[in-house]
């Protein structure tokens, strides 16, 4: 694959306390499989989806010991002036971009009302080698309690252009160029209070009830769905650690695609 463009989603790795007990569940529930821990990096560990890079699992760092969430990076083709962006526009650094031997530079950031993601220049590790495939990511959408605050700061930083569905006012697509590439949500009182806001991640999969059987099966919990959709067919869950992500059968659409409207 093409390295991303800056703001385009680029990947994703989740932190664990057990990560053989993760791998085993995303190796039955995605169909993954897992490279050689990397010592050198913090037992960083890349999944695979048919042979290509999808993702990451890690251990946590120490005093971050049962925080299992996934998290999501952009692409950026400078991290520091990206960073400068986030701060400028009222973001937080919770990591400063830090170089990773070759493979790139990395940053951890957190939006004006709270959502954590990462960046990402690449350097020999690009990036997804596979998108929209089983296993592998399709799409993202934000979760958060202050959605204005998102929708100010995440088109500053990366160029985004905002849209609706017109007839769901609480919900944004944000597009890069012309593709879409992250929705934004707003939490309603249907997430209890503890919950923090974060970006839930949809990764693919061939059939959407089978995915949910085998990680309800696995001792994942159901959330909301399956529902079908004219994007297609998901579901969202929390595995056994507590990280929430969302199963989606791209093949299996209904309805019309919902009519959008831009937003200045």
């Amino acid at each position: 694959m093409d390295v991303p463009p800056e703001g385009a989603p680029c990947w994703a790795d989740a932190m664990f306390d057990d990560i053989e007990a993760a791998k085993s569940f995303y190796g039955d529930v995605l169909g993954w499989t897992f490279g050689e821990m990397s010592s050198e990096f913090g037992n960083y560990t890349q999944a695979y989806a048919d042979g290509k890079a999808v993702a990451a699992v890690v251990p946590p760092m120490p005093g971050q010991e049962g925080t299992s969430q996934w998290c999501l990076y952009f692409a950026a083709e400078d991290a520091a002036a990206t960073a400068a962006r986030i701060r400028d526009n009222g973001g937080e650094l919770l990591m400063e971009p830090m170089r990773v031997g070759d493979l790139g530079t990395m940053c951890l950031a957190r939006d004006p009302g709270g959502v954590v993601f990462g960046l990402w220049q690449a350097g020999t590790h690009e990036g997804f080698q596979a998108m929209a495939e089983p296993g592998a990511y399709c799409w993202a959408e934000v979760f958060t309690r202050e959605p204005e605050k998102s929708d100010a700061f995440f088109p500053a930083v990366f160029s985004y252009r905002s849209k609706r569905f017109e007839d769901e006012p609480d919900f944004r697509i944000y597009d890069l160029g012309e593709r879409s590439v992250l929705g934004r949500m707003r939490m309603t009182d249907d997430f209890p209070p503890e919950v923090p806001p974060y970006i839930n991640v949809y990764f693919t999969v061939a059939d959407c009830d089978e995915a949910v059987a085998r990680a309800t099966g696995r001792g994942g919990v159901l959330r909301f769905g399956p529902m079908d959709t004219p994007f297609g067919r998901f579901a969202a869950i929390s595995d056994p650690q507590g990280a929430d992500f969302s199963v989606i059968d791209i093949t299996a659409t209904t309805g019309e695609t919902p009519k959008t409207t831009d937003v200045d």
